[in-house]
């Protein structure tokens, strides 16, 4: 099995839980500033040509969320319940709230903060932040009432959608993002920082984990 990669925040949830769930895989780094992802060989395995990756023989997975309950499956893990399909309503339904709601919301600030500075584009540019702070504390003000019920954001337990919604909010103190009020997600945040592989999701390069 192979995971395709690069230093960001949709590949880190994948990384993290191959690590958490200790799945054998050669994880393989692309250099995005030298185009790799763009390159045909790639392109072939990934039309999108973006990361994460995943190809196992003849199955290649496609998108983050998909691939990490591949994992689950493969390792028999109920962070993606595969026998228990109300379960997995349920943590679909925080999955599209991520992907509608709160990725949208916490993206800007990752960009400025992480992205920038990963990938050498340029300065933090923190008044082009101002207008998205509303939409900001919007969704945090949701997900915050939500965290004051549970210790974790699907099935009262750690679930691939604790990982999806926290890969760039993880960020929240280096990426300036304003949510200092909302007490029950930065709780949230630094009980997941307390995983091992969520703290330190990064793997040497091309080396079989």
């Amino acid at each position: 099995m192979k995971i395709y990669w690069i230093k960001a925040q949709a590949p880190r949830r994948v990384l993290a839980l191959a690590k958490h769930l200790q799945i054998a895989a050669e994880f393989v780094e692309l250099d995005l500033m030298v185009g790799e992802l763009q390159r045909p060989q790639y392109a072939a395995i990934n039309p999108n040509m973006k990361v994460p990756t995943l190809v196992d023989g003849e199955t290649v997975v496609l998108e983050a969320s998909a691939i990490m309950a591949y994992l689950c499956i493969l390792a028999r893990s109920d962070m993606w319940p595969a026998d228990s399909p109300l379960e997995q309503v349920e943590i679909l339904r925080w999955l599209s709230w991520g992907d509608g709601h709160w990725s949208p919301a916490v993206a800007p600030f990752y960009f400025e903060y992480i992205v920038k500075s990963t990938f050498d584009i340029g300065e933090p540019d923190p008044e082009a932040l101002k207008s998205k702070v509303t939409d900001l504390r919007k969704y945090a003000a949701i997900l915050d009432r939500h965290l004051e019920e549970t210790p974790y954001v699907a099935c009262n337990r750690l679930t691939i959608a604790d990982f999806q919604l926290a890969s760039m909010a993880a960020y929240w103190r280096q990426a300036k993002m304003p949510l200092e009020d909302f007490k029950h997600i930065t709780t949230w945040l630094d009980r997941l920082m307390q995983l091992p592989a969520w703290a330190d999701p990064w793997p040497q390069k091309n080396v079989v984990g």
